[in-house]
C-alpha cells in the first residue's frame, strides 16, 4: 500500500467540517432543556416546601395567640413575609368550633388555597403550575397573647 492510497482512506478535513458543531447543537438542546427542567422542578419543590412550612408556622401562631381578627392579620402578614407569592386572600385562618372564644376553641386550622399559578422559565416550553392546597390543623394550647402582663413573643 503506497502513501497516497493511505491518505485517501482517512476522512479529510473537508468532509467533516461542522459535524462536531451540529452534534453539539443537537445534544446541547436536549441537555439544556433537561437542565432547565430539573432546575425548575427544584424551584417548584422549594415553593411547595415553603408553603407547607408557612402553614405550620401559621397554625402554631394560631394555637398560642388570641383567636381574634388582629391575630389573624398578624398570622397572614408573617406568612406573607416568608412566602410573598401567595396573596392575603388565599390564606385562611379558622378556629373550631366556629365563633369560639379563648376558653371554648378546640382546633386552629391554617390553609393556603393557592389560586396563583407558578410560571416556569423553561425556554420554548413555559408551563404554568398551580400549587396544591396546604392545610395544617393543631389542637389548642394557650390561645393567649399575654401571661400575667408578659407578652407572648410568638404573637408579635
Amino acid at each position: 500500500m503506497n502513501q497516497s492510497s493511505f491518505q485517501s482512506a482517512k476522512p479529510g478535513p473537508r468532509g467533516e467540517r461542522g459535524a462536531a458543531a451540529v452534534e453539539f447543537a443537537l445534544v446541547s438542546l436536549v441537555f439544556f432543556t433537561m437542565l432547565f427542567g430539573a432546575t425548575e422542578m427544584g424551584r417548584l419543590m422549594f415553593y411547595w416546601n415553603t408553603a407547607a412550612e408557612v402553614t405550620r408556622l401559621g397554625a402554631r401562631m394560631a394555637v398560642v395567640c388570641d383567636p381574634d381578627a388582629v391575630t389573624r392579620d398578624v398570622i397572614r402578614s408573617r406568612m406573607r413575609e416568608l412566602l410573598p407569592i401567595v396573596p392575603d386572600a388565599d390564606i385562611v385562618v379558622a378556629y373550631s368550633p366556629a365563633g369560639c372564644t379563648v376558653e371554648t376553641c378546640q382546633l386552629a386550622t391554617v390553609s393556603i388555597v393557592a389560586t396563583t399559578p407558578l410560571q416556569t422559565y423553561i425556554p420554548f416550553a413555559p408551563i404554568s403550575v398551580l400549587m396544591p392546597t396546604f392545610t395544617t390543623t393543631l389542637s389548642r394550647e394557650s390561645m393567649q397573647s399575654t401571661f400575667g402582663g408578659t407578652t407572648n413573643p410568638v404573637c408579635q
